[in-house]
């Protein structure tokens, strides 16, 4: 994921961008359905659940802020957004994750080594906004990288700092989390990404957990057993080239 020069004018199109990019973009990836640890009882039977936080057992569904807003992205938007996915019905439908891209945090942590929300465009912070969206009955998500420092480079990766990022979403009430493969240091995604999923099991709190890792390393063989879901591919977008 790169950014692009193409912007658009992030208040005039927040509610059109519910209504017609609501499906899963970037890295909404393909649900996980081989689970490792625990199992639970459905209709028919019973069916293994991924890293025992009992969350995928079906594909996640909502809105990311990636392929429409990009870099421009603020409370108000978010806030707008999952407004539009009530009033428009689809929230009811299933629509409930409401996912935060690249460029909601601050571009370096704070002196204690935290990662906090940029101050210009989400002022109220990331706490305030996830009881905002709960109260629609709705999720919030969040992104970061298994790299130094995310695609865009404007704000920090969680590469060696998984458990207390993990620990400060969940802190938040952060219900998912994107994490993406940009400026990594050469360690192979099959130690990266378990290591934000004991993280991320470790921190108090059942978050999704979408590995965007664009499809490398034969994931199938592996994804489900430490994510909800894994990515398949690089980037997508509505053109027949990708």
């Amino acid at each position: 994921m790169a950014p692009t020069a193409a912007q658009r004018s992030p208040t005039a199109c927040a509610a059109t961008a519910a209504v017609l990019l609501l499906l899963l973009t970037s890295c909404l990836a393909v649900a996980a359905t081989d689970a490792t640890t625990t199992t639970v009882a459905t209709g028919g039977g019973t069916r293994r659940v991924l890293v025992a936080n009992g969350l995928g057992l079906t594909p996640q569904m909502g809105w990311n802020s990636w392929n429409h807003f990009q870099g421009n992205i603020n409370e108000t938007i978010i806030r707008r957004t999952a407004d539009a996915l009530v009033a428009t019905g689809l929230a009811k439908a299933g629509y409930t994750y409401v996912n935060l891209d690249d460029y909601w945090a601050d571009s370096q942590r704070n002196n204690k080594g935290y990662m906090v929300a940029n101050p210009k465009t989400f002022p109220s912070g990331i706490k305030a906004l996830a009881d905002y969206v709960h109260s629609k009955g709705l999720k919030l998500g969040l992104y970061s990288s298994a790299g130094t420092r995310t695609c865009s480079k404007q704000m920090p990766g969680s590469l060696g700092h998984e458990d207390t990022d993990a620990k400060t979403f969940a802190s938040w009430g952060v219900d998912y989390l994107k994490y993406d493969n940009c400026n990594r240091d050469g360690t192979p995604e099959t130690v990266r990404f378990p290591r934000m999923a004991r993280a991320l099991t470790n921190s108090g709190r059942s978050i999704f957990y979408s590995l965007c890792e664009w499809g490398n390393m034969d994931v199938a063989k592996w994804g489900g057993s430490y994510g909800n879901s894994w990515r398949t591919t690089g980037d997508i977008t509505d053109t027949w080239t990708r």
